[in-house]
């Protein structure tokens, strides 16, 4: 029979040496925590370390990303490709083992975690992808989707906002097969959390309709197990089960104190735990028999093994349906994909209609969520306004006992109303794009990407296909004024790596935008849209759009027989403005080449040749953009028309008129560009 206690010590120690070893790290965490890993992943958890990506694993958030030591030191006693050698290099250059999990870098991992409260989303977003594929997918006698997503969590996730707006998520979902871990410590970087963390969890928990369990000892690893094993029974609701705990648990002076957080213990206290917990080894030094408790690859093996029968059968009996999953979990798009792509830009281009992109892009949606049943959309309570639904995307609902609502023809809801939660909407599409089977997308106001920046930054980190829709790109939005103009949003979005950001300018440009975004599989994206009216802007050639930036007009579109003497580079709303510039100038013979710029960052990453292409040496640039000046320098701009102060409250064409928006404003500002060449 394993021993639990040393099970519990050896990650005690592990975290012990390894901090102290880096001299940097969290160990009373991990220390605290020891007893509720046993009777999760030693008694519970479902999962193979010798295939960390097998589709029916249960999934695993340390929503405490700072306690890191302690996934590391379960993954590597339980199998997983993690030698002692990369706990030993903790938070070195290049090891596996960063400062806070990483997903992708470290064997097992579902997720990266270190901005507090968003592992908790993340883990709703797993647990809700969980629900809908078992309840798309499972078929009477054939259960292929059936797992559980467990989060651990600290009292830093549950003082984040984020938590709240996670938590009555889950509750309104009915997610019953999510199971969250409280490590209830009392203890923060500050000291004991008490005079400013007075919220009662439990009843809040409950509020939201979640399941609560304890305070139970959490430094008692059969108390632990216990309380999994009921939070386990089906019951329709989230479980959250309250752990009172230790922090650094065996540290004779440290525990329990705010100085076990984030610093190594030190050699002398070291060596006195090890005394006081009965753990005589050397440094990164495991028996045995501890190893052989801990082992988890057998049982894993066989649960795949016993699940890969299951889909045998799943996929004998529906062929088609398994490999539609198959596929979903692969993250494949499917094969007609470029096809209808395609249709779809050339049926924008051919009805050439003059709507907000707001609009066109709902009607690249209705295109493309036709024929990608793994689009998965949904709006923090703007439905209407960012016009995020279409014909084949219900809302999503559950019924009283938490089933997943289906139509007359056994189709899921595909269109999920977040409410007014911009920041845990962007983290559960995190959760929903790591757990694999959909591509989430969501929409709210561009200004409001404020809300949800953290969690576009790990989407972008983490390397995940997240689609952000933001609509009332600009000032154009009128007389809601300052507080919901965006001014120096898309220059910021632009500054993130890995993120790409789209603003374009009509129909083809935004269903090219839509494509590009969907086949961004390794990075989420960005699209901003415009609430007024775009007039669709005549095009030769829609092969470079998808490119970020292309020729749009030459001087001969408007009658001028002669090379460009000037470049106008414009984004979204202002390619009209550029193109009506370009005519006022063509009628005082100055021969003007537009080029729309949908996408920055896409238009960044080619190569040398195409950009001096589209943007000629020796010719005055100057850039159009309703948004901050600064980021359009680095194209060697002579000039940039834009706004760096805030809006105002006023009618949009008032607007556009008071800030210098007009093509008599462009035209101008090229004429003088060109008489200081």
């Amino acid at each position: 029979m394993a021993n639990s206690e040393q099970m519990a010590n050896a990650i005690r120690a592990l975290a012990m040496d390894a901090v102290q070893q880096a001299n940097s790290g969290h160990p009373g965490a991990p220390m605290g925590m020891a007893d509720m890993a046993v009777a999760l992943w030693g008694r519970h958890l479902r999962h193979n370390p010798l295939d960390p990506h097998w589709a029916d694993r249960d999934r695993f958030v340390l929503s405490n990303g700072h306690a890191s030591m302690l996934l590391y030191a379960v993954l590597h006693l339980t199998g997983y490709e993690l030698p002692i050698q990369e706990l030993q290099n903790f938070r070195q250059l290049h090891s596996k083992t960063a400062g806070h999990p990483e997903v992708d870098v470290t064997p097992g991992v579902e997720t990266t975690t270190g901005p507090l409260g968003q592992g908790l989303t993340n883990a709703v977003g797993m647990a809700l992808a969980e629900k809908l594929l078992a309840a798309e997918f499972n078929r009477a006698g054939h259960t292929v989707v059936d797992h559980h997503t467990y989060v651990m969590l600290g009292d830093g996730c549950l003082m984040e906002g984020i938590s709240h707006e996670a938590v009555a998520l889950a509750g309104a979902w009915k997610l019953g097969k999510l199971i969250a871990l409280y490590d209830d410590n009392g203890i923060s970087i500050d000291g004991q959390v008490a005079p400013w963390f007075i919220d009662n969890t439990p009843k809040r928990f409950e509020a939201c309709g979640w399941n609560v369990m304890g305070p139970i000892d959490g430094n008692n690893a059969d108390a632990v197990d216990k309380a999994i094993a009921k939070a386990r029974a089906p019951n329709g609701k989230p479980t959250l089960i309250v752990c009172k705990t230790r922090i650094g648990q065996g540290s004779p002076n440290r525990a329990n104190t705010a100085k076990a957080h984030g610093e190594p213990l030190g050699a002398e206290e070291i060596a006195l735990t090890r005394a006081a917990i009965g753990w005589p080894y050397a440094p990164f030094e495991v028996p045995a028999e501890v190893y052989a408790d801990w082992n988890a690859k057998e049982a894993g093996a066989q649960a795949q093994a016993e699940w890969n029968q299951r889909f045998a059968a799943y996929r004998a009996a529906l062929p088609e349906l398994a490999a539609e999953f198959e596929r979903r979990m692969a993250g494949d798009l499917p094969k007609h994909f470029a096809q209808t792509a395609v249709d779809a830009v050339v049926d924008a281009h051919t009805k050439g209609e003059t709507v907000a992109s707001r609009k066109a892009s709902q009607l690249a949606l209705e295109a493309f969520t036709a024929k990608l049943p793994e689009m998965l959309g949904g709006s923090a309570d703007l439905t209407g306004s960012n016009l995020t639904n279409t014909q084949s995307t219900a809302p999503l609902r559950m019924d009283a006992k938490g089933a997943v609502v289906k139509s007359e023809d056994g189709h899921i809801g595909r269109h999920i109303n977040y409410g007014v939660r911009e920041f845990g909407m962007a983290a559960v599409m995190n959760g929903i794009a790591l757990h694999g089977g959909f591509i989430p997308y969501g929409g709210t106001f561009l200004t409001f990407s404020d809300y949800s920046r953290n969690a576009i930054r790990m989407a972008a980190l983490m390397k995940r296909r997240v689609i952000h829709v933001f609509t009332h790109d600009s000032i154009g939005l009128g007389e809601d004024g300052p507080t919901h103009q965006s001014i120096e949003h898309a220059a910021s979005l632009r500054l993130i790596p890995n993120l790409d950001v789209w603003r374009p300018a009509d129909t083809a440009e935004t269903t090219v935008a839509w494509g590009v975004a969907l086949s961004n599989r390794n990075k989420p994206t960005a699209l901003l849209l415009s609430r007024q009216n775009l007039p669709y802007a005549p095009k030769r050639d829609l092969g470079n759009i998808s490119r970020g930036a292309y020729v749009l007009s030459e001087p001969a579109d408007v009658g001028l027989k002669k090379r460009a003497q000037a470049v106008i580079i414009a984004t979204g709303s202002e390619v009209q403005l550029a193109l009506k510039a370009q005519r006022l100038l063509a009628a005082k013979k100055i021969a003007v080449r537009v080029v729309s710029m949908p996408s920055t960052t896409t238009f960044d990453s080619e190569d040398v040749k195409y950009k001096k292409a589209v943007l000629p040496t020796g010719v005055p640039r100057i850039a159009v953009e309703m948004g901050v000046t600064s980021g359009w320098w680095k194209y060697g701009c002579a000039a940039v028309v834009g706004i760096d102060t805030f809006g105002e409250s006023a009618p949009a064409p008032v607007l556009f008129k008071h800030f210098g928006f007009t093509e008599e404003n462009v035209a101008a500002t090229v004429l003088a560009a060109l008489k200081r060449k």
